[in-house]
């Protein structure tokens, strides 16, 4: 499974990531109900969320339920809905800038 890197671009999931963040992400990783994710929306949009639960989609294939940790900011699975399986790109390992400490 290969290693990179993401930046977080705006408040939704503040406190515990601002924009700016650097993040160290694990892609192909298993995913886990409370693990901060990288994920794609259907419209292309690539975000940092937080997978809270497995849900199957629309058309019943496996999928994540995907929060902002700032309810009242940004766009989720609120207002998206259920984000295939596939879609989750990786799960956030680390902050690595600005102080550096594991997810």
């Amino acid at each position: 499974m290969p290693w990179g890197l993401a930046r977080v671009s705006g408040d939704s999931m503040r406190p515990g990531l601002r924009p700016g963040d650097r993040l160290l992400v694990r892609y192909g990783a298993p995913v886990r109900p409370g693990a901060v994710v990288v994920a794609r929306f259907v419209d292309g949009t690539v975000v940092v969320k937080r997978a809270t639960e497995a849900r199957a989609t629309r058309t019943g294939t496996p999928g994540w339920w995907l929060l902002s940790d700032a309810p009242e900011v940004g766009v989720d699975s609120r207002h998206r809905g259920v984000v295939p399986a596939d879609a989750v790109l990786g799960v956030v390992r680390a902050r690595w800038w600005p102080r550096p400490r594991r997810l």
